[in-house]
């Protein structure tokens, strides 16, 4: 076999800064902050202040393969940290702050984080987790040097490190499937896992993400990032952006609906993404102040599924698309993205429709998929045959991080714990998670399309449906509503919208009004609904 004849530099995370420092050197990136003004600078600078950080954690004694943790949020100075760490061949940690404490606290240690950094407001959670933590040798607040607050931990100050650093530096090279980025799992059940991003991975993917099939983004795009930077890197905006020279507009943790209509308005935002919860709380600010969208073009949505109605509210009513992204920390996280075929659009706007807003995503090339029987036999593409949802490619795990065992098959098939379909246009449909299918008299009712249902009736904020152990069919579906503020829909009104939209066996023995928990990503946590509510029927 002949070898080829092109260079082989080895793929490097800290390249994507360098390209958009020289191709895109002045596009701007605009950054929320806690507590502090706007903060506004370009790809030029970022790199500057990045290499600046990479000298500073170097002078902290760190080396290649190194964990260095952070507890932020979506700001300029968390960006730096996703050149600076893996540019001097360190590790980037991102810890979820919305983790339990001792989840918190697992983590890191696990990962053996030797540096935390971390926002202002985080400070008191630090402080109670420092005596958790004795592999922490050096804290760094995330602060200007006005606001910085050392705290019992001793905190170091961001800028003042920043400060005393020359913004030159030669970055490391490394080998493109060395780690890069440690995230870890919500835990769900049993502790946090651990998935380590190789450079390899993180650029591959994105490369793929703003393919036309995909984000389609080019350089006349404003990306706002809602999926936390802390949560599989953000479904990688930080790398995707630059790499198409987008402005970027980073929102801190202000994620309420006013505050984003400020920065889309303001900062001419074409592009988002978030998790279902986010996008509610922003129609309903459009709907109490009769705004617009302004310049917002395109959204993302993922994490859960998306209810039919936020889709057509969007899409109808102002003219933004809305496009299903499901992916997930295993898959780095892009797996697939509901954008349309020309064979689909021949069948006209509302069969487009159908498939955009009623499935996650269809084939995206570096991803593939396939469904199983319970023998492992391989299901048929008709949109019917439901089965368990493999994948496999050059960013989905292939081990967990510090386990001995693979977490994919000798071929590379990773389980993602879905029950999916999969049709002849290559679209994905999620109907459960393997662990929130309903079985009720031998029958299954999936819990995602019941709650998609029960969202789109008037008054309902959040709709969640688990099931629950019936003596006579096995199990029950019960439905959780939260309403929104001020609205007073009640058991009969929901019965009454439910009844013309499904199938009569699928109706909720149990209607429950409630506040709905999500879990550390923003997803409905199902866990503490069945036990809260299996203990409350039998009680």
């Amino acid at each position: 076999m002949s070898t080829g004849l092109m260079q082989t530099p080895p793929l490097q995370i800290i390249d994507i800064l360098k390209f958009a420092a020289s191709a895109h050197a002045r596009r701007e990136i605009v950054s929320r902050l806690v507590d502090e003004p706007i903060w506004r600078y370009d790809y030029a600078g970022c790199l500057r202040r990045s290499a600046q950080a990479a000298n500073a954690l170097k002078r902290l004694g760190v080396k290649p393969g190194d964990r260095v943790a952070t507890l932020a949020w979506n700001t300029h100075r968390h960006l730096e940290l996703f050149y600076a760490v893996p540019g001097i061949g360190g590790v980037l940690h991102t810890v979820n702050p919305r983790l339990f404490d001792e989840q918190i606290a697992y983590t890191l240690n696990h990962a053996e984080s030797g540096i935390l950094l971390f926002d202002r407001n985080f400070l008191p959670l630090v402080e109670r987790l420092a005596p958790q933590l004795p592999g922490i040798r050096a804290f760094i607040m995330l602060s200007d040097e006005q606001r910085h607050t050392p705290g019992i931990v001793n905190a170091r100050g961001y800028e003042s490190l920043l400060v005393a650093e020359s913004p030159e530096i030669a970055w490391t090279r490394t080998d493109e499937n060395a780690g890069a980025f440690l995230c870890y799992t919500s835990g769900t059940t049993g502790d946090p896992k651990g998935v380590l991003y190789s450079h390899r991975a993180v650029v591959l993917h994105a490369m793929a993400a703003g393919l036309a099939g995909a984000f389609g983004f080019t350089a006349f795009d404003v990306v706002m990032p809602c999926s936390s930077l802390f949560h599989a890197t953000a479904w990688g905006l930080p790398f995707t952006a630059p790499i198409n020279g987008c402005k970027l507009v980073m929102p801190c943790d202000k994620m309420d609906g006013a505050s984003l209509q400020e920065l889309i308005v303001n900062e001419g935002v074409t592009f988002s993404g978030g998790v279902p919860t986010i996008w509610t709380m922003y129609l309903a600010q459009l709907e109490k102040t009769g705004q617009t969208p302004a310049t917002l073009q395109r959204l993302v949505i993922g994490g859960s599924a998306v209810p039919r109605a936020m889709a057509e509210t969007f899409q109808k009513k102002f003219g933004v698309t809305v496009l299903q992204i499901w992916g997930m920390t295993e898959t780095c996280p892009l797996g697939v993205v509901a954008t349309p075929t020309p064979e689909l659009a021949a069948l006209g706007e509302e069969a487009t429709n159908e498939a955009i807003w009623t499935r996650q995503g269809r084939l995206q090339f570096g991803i593939e998929l396939k469904i199983v029987d319970d023998d492992g036999a391989d299901l048929p593409w008709d949109g019917e045959a439901s089965g368990a949802l493999l994948v496999r490619g050059p960013w989905t795990v292939q081990r967990y991080f510090r386990m001995d065992e693979d977490a994919a098959d000798q071929d590379g098939w990773f389980d993602t714990g879905d029950i999916a379909t999969i049709d002849t246009h290559g679209f994905m449909r999620i109907t459960d998670r393997k662990k929130d299918v309903i079985k009720s008299g031998g029958e299954w009712i999936s819990s995602i399309d019941l709650e998609n249902v029960a969202v789109a009736c008037p008054g309902v904020k959040i709709a969640a449906v688990v099931g629950v152990p019936h003596p006579k069919w096995e199990e029950r579906p019960i439905l959780v509503i939260e309403r929104h503020d001020g609205a007073s829909v009640s058991e009969a009104d929901v019965y009454a919208f439910l009844e013309s939209r499904i199938v009569k066996w699928w109706k909720p023995d149990v209607v429950f009004f409630d506040a709905v928990p999500l879990t550390a990503t923003g997803k409905i946590d199902k866990k503490v609904l069945r036990t809260r509510y299996i203990a409350a029927l039998s009680g």
